[in-house]
């Protein structure tokens, strides 16, 4: 059984999930766990969440087989084209930098990640952004271990304002995000009951 459903592509393909990664080491790990649990996959990955990536994909069991990966290899971010075609029913951009956040709220498309966000909510599409920075004080990984950090206010302050935005679910813990991912789930089953009657 997939994630997906099928109405909305003509040629009845699944449709599927988008995953957006971008660098940030907040929570890297746990995301790529989820990742393994979905089938129909496609992950959106940027320059920096490139070089993370690969270390996972060491273990040729890391990723589902179904998964398809995108790079940020074009100016033009041509694979987020895809979201005029049906293709996904919902976008996860886990974990997001401070940087993509801020990015997203100011409607900046520059980048891989960005550009899908942008083009999901031109689309209709429903979007789940766990952000990264999101209390004053937090830890995080760093390459040799756990560190203390301290988001700035102007960091809190855009993920308050990503909240805001239409069709968009802001998490702020693996936890929530799960929950996130389980209610969309239970949400696309209902909708493919409906739709076979």
């Amino acid at each position: 059984m997939t994630d997906g459903i099928s109405d909305g592509i003509s040629n009845g393909a699944t449709r599927r999930w988008g995953w957006a990664l971008t660098g940030s080491g907040h929570f890297f790990t746990e995301s790529i766990e989820l990742i393994r649990e979905l089938n129909d996959v496609d992950l959106f990955v940027s320059a920096a969440a490139d070089e993370v990536l690969r270390m996972y994909r060491k273990d040729k069991e890391v990723l589902p087989a179904s998964t398809r990966i995108f790079k940020e290899t074009t100016a033009s971010s041509v694979p987020v084209g895809q979201f005029y075609e049906g293709i996904y029913h919902t976008l996860i951009v886990s974990p997001a930098s401070s940087n993509t956040v801020a990015k997203c709220v100011y409607g900046i498309s520059d980048t891989l990640v960005t550009n899908c966000f942008a083009q999901a909510g031109k689309c209709r599409v429903h979007t789940i952004v766990f952000a990264c920075d999101t209390a004053p004080e937090m830890m995080t990984m760093a390459p040799k271990g756990p560190v203390p950090v301290y988001p700035r206010r102007i960091d809190l302050e855009n993920t308050a304002k990503l909240k805001e935005f239409d069709d968009c679910t802001v998490v702020e813990s693996i936890a929530e995000l799960r929950g996130a991912i389980d209610a969309r789930r239970a949400w696309l089953a209902s909708e493919a009951k409906a739709a076979n009657g």
